[in-house]
């Protein structure tokens, strides 16, 4: 479903630049190269969040803003000891490198997760490995964990100039994945490696166990090697508040048992889900960049055919967790019913990737302005009451 677009902006406006220039070539499976595109995004944010303070920079961003973002303190919330302004985030993927995490919350975005960050930099799988399914408004990716590696992160957050960890816009959270050449036995160390080093720049990490892009990485979601990690990385001296990603094509028992875990090992949050294996429908689906179907290609499918399976994975996740562990929501949403919709099942935050692409930067502030009405329709008074009412979401 086509998240509602807002009232046509003037031509001026970020939104009309996106449509104009950029809509058109997401609108087709073979328009321009989804990894070159990302790319080319990512160097011109970095170089705006390098850049922010200088006069003309900072008058452009001022405008970014005030078109996008949408304070409200009914939608701040505080959380593993870090305060969110909104609860919609951006999801770990886009900005791999960390390079703009000085200006996410220009975007609108109360929070942004950079990564997947990894101790080793490493090129990735082979290309093509980005491919956009324009019509289903989704995407496969196995991209493989490319980055620059945890030594480079440091430089670039450093390079940055940002606020101490608490003081921030944006919350910032640090995605971390394992090394492809490193052994499962010694994923703890890989892990902690990382962590060790990026930890003063964190309000929060994320153990990333669920990518289906790194040989084996999944195996770490058995509850004994999740443990084991989990208690390596909680040794380390200043580790902050640590969450766990999982994947989307868990059975049920696996998925309690994770919810189980993190609540015995204090873990601050889960993150519900990664990428998918499954082609949720989509198996006879050909890509037009190679000619073969999703069922004969490699990595995982992301955008609107996961909102379903999202959804019920999280649910779950509540059901078996409780209402005291912070859940986090994404895969699929990409309008304010979706966001109400995972709110309401039980996400205290969400985050959007996929969905945000297709429909551009307008879809932030349209979703915050959803909630906002929800909030207004249902007589709440803050976001937390809406987090697993199970509330309808409500036309006008």
């Amino acid at each position: 479903m086509e998240p509602p677009m807002a009232s046509a902006p003037p031509l001026s406006s970020t939104e009309a630049l996106y449509r104009r220039w950029v809509g058109p070539l997401l609108a087709r499976d073979d328009g321009a190269d989804a990894e070159q595109l990302t790319q080319l995004t990512l160097t011109a944010l970095g170089l705006a969040s390098r850049r922010r303070h200088w006069p003309l920079v900072s008058g452009s961003l001022a405008g970014l803003g005030a078109e996008l973002q949408r304070p409200d303190l009914r939608l701040e919330q505080t959380l593993f000891g870090c305060r969110f302004a909104n609860p919609l985030g951006l999801a770990a993927g886009f900005d791999k490198n960390a390079v703009a995490a000085g200006i996410w919350h220009l975007f609108g975005f109360g929070f942004a997760e950079l990564g997947t960050i990894t101790w080793h930099g490493q090129p990735g799988n082979p290309r093509p490995r980005l491919f956009r399914l324009s019509q289903e408004r989704a995407a496969l990716n196995r991209m493989g964990f490319n980055n620059n590696g945890a030594v480079a992160a440091k430089r670039t957050l450093e390079e940055q100039h940002l606020p101490p960890a608490g003081q921030r816009p944006a919350v910032l959270g640090l995605n971390l994945g394992k090394s492809r050449i490193t052994s499962l036995e010694r994923a703890p160390d890989d892990y902690a490696s990382t962590l060790e080093l990026l930890a003063p720049l964190a309000d929060y990490a994320v153990i990333n166990v669920s990518s289906p892009n790194t040989p084996g990485l999944r195996d770490l979601q058995d509850a004994t090697q999740l443990r084991r990690l989990v208690e390596r990385l909680r040794r380390l001296p200043g580790c902050p508040p640590l969450l766990v990603k999982i994947a989307p094509d868990l059975e049920d028992d696996a998925i309690d048992t994770i919810a189980r875990l993190a609540y015995q090992e204090g873990l601050a949050g889960v993150i519900a889900v990664n990428t998918s294996l499954n082609r949720l429908g989509l198996e006879k689906r050909r890509l037009a960049q190679t000619g073969r179907t999703l069922e004969e290609e490699a990595g995982g499918l992301s955008g609107a055919p996961l909102r379903g399976r999202a959804l019920e994975v999280l649910r779950r996740l509540r059901a078996t967790a409780g209402p005291a562990l912070p859940l986090v929501g994404v895969g699929g949403i990409d309008s304010p019913e979706s966001a109400w919709e995972r709110i309401t099942a039980g996400a205290s935050l969400i985050q959007l990737y996929t969905g945000w692409i297709y429909a551009g930067p307008a879809l932030v502030p349209t979703i915050l302005e959803g909630l906002q009405q929800q909030l207004d329709r249902h007589g709440c008074r803050h976001i937390g009451e809406a987090v697993g009412s199970g509330l309808p979401y409500l036309s006008a």
